[in-house]
């Protein structure tokens, strides 16, 4: 069975555009093209895709409205113009699996199709420091940062902490000296004990308890260049 997929953007060259690319993929099909937020959510209602691609900013309802009222019944895949900007920071708090920049070529987007049906959040590591950046900028609900996360082991703490540092299963197994197949498991029981989704939804979790927080800097305090860490990548 092919993934189904609706394209949500209000510009037509676009979803055209972005059809072309993934009816070209022998796994993925698009089911549907909607231009703005309530067709995207009446359209996701009525065929039930697998992943929703949905552009931010849409006229009648914007993707962040909609992605909130879809996130609990099909994956969402945000695109945004730009690398992270607080729409993209608020969708993921919203339900969506992951975001994708416009730019994105013709395998980058099919991977990133895939990648979200199969139930994996689609979070790189830059995106993931920013992310951080943002919390704090916000600064953590907690006062005092535990050293384990409530139901998690030592080890499952360990593993939610490099996943919420942007790293991804190889780089855990390497630092932690396991197999992948473990880390795996770890981040199972960790979601299934959390009831979370996905690793997006973990980090966020880790960031927003302040069980991770970047070295040196209290809970609220700003960083230099627009509450960035490092450069973009």
């Amino acid at each position: 069975m092919p993934i189904r997929v609706l394209l949500a953007d209000d510009q037509a060259m676009v979803r055209e555009g972005f059809a072309v690319l993934l009816d070209a993929q022998p796994d993925i099909e698009v089911v549907a093209q909607a231009a703005d937020g309530r067709e995207a959510v009446a359209l996701t209602h009525e065929l039930g895709p697998d992943v929703v691609v949905m552009d931010v900013l849409m006229p009648v309802l914007d993707g962040l409205a909609a992605t909130r009222l879809i996130s609990g019944r099909t994956k969402v895949i945000v695109l945004t113009t730009f690398d992270i900007d607080e729409y993209v920071f608020e969708a993921l708090r919203a339900g969506a699996s992951g975001f994708l920049l416009k730019q994105a070529g013709a395998r980058e987007l099919a991977e990133a199709v895939r990648t979200v049906a199969a139930g994996e959040a689609l979070l790189a590591p830059s995106a993931t420091r920013r992310l951080i950046a943002e919390f704090v900028r916000l600064g953590p609900r907690s006062t005092a940062a535990p050293c384990r996360a409530p139901g998690l082991s030592e080890r499952e703490t360990e593993v939610l902490v490099l996943i919420a540092q942007g790293r991804s299963n190889a780089e855990i197994a390497e630092q932690l000296v396991v197999s992948e197949r473990t880390v795996k498991s770890h981040v199972s029981s960790i979601l299934t004990k959390l009831g979370l989704r996905d690793r997006t939804q973990a980090a966020i979790y880790a960031f927003e308890t302040g069980l991770v927080r970047p070295a040196g800097r209290p809970p609220g305090e700003p960083l230099p260049g627009g509450g960035r860490i490092g450069p973009a990548d």
